[in-house]
């Protein structure tokens, strides 16, 4: 990506918004996961339709995501979630 989107992300950044907006995939356009941000987004509006099941699944990954991201040395960080393909975990 370009603008703010460029150089070094904040894993506490990405660690919040996965937090407060994982529902949303806010963090995962934050890292540059323009797919991943989109089914998150998804899951996390409609699929509230599907009897909140996406929904909910969506809340888990994100939480988990929260807990690696905040985990992961920052180097690791870097290399696997904001320059590597590791859209996921």
């Amino acid at each position: 990506g370009t603008g703010f989107m460029a150089g070094e992300k904040s894993k506490v950044v990405a660690a919040l918004l996965a937090f407060f907006l994982g529902m949303f995939g806010v963090h995962k356009f934050y890292l540059g996961k323009t797919t991943a941000g989109i089914i998150m987004l998804v899951c996390g509006t409609i699929g509230w339709l599907l009897l909140a099941i996406p929904p909910m699944i969506i809340g888990v990954i994100a939480f988990v995501e929260f807990i690696i991201y905040l985990i992961t040395p920052d180097e690791d960080f870097q290399r696997k979630y904001v320059e590597g393909d590791k859209a996921w975990f």
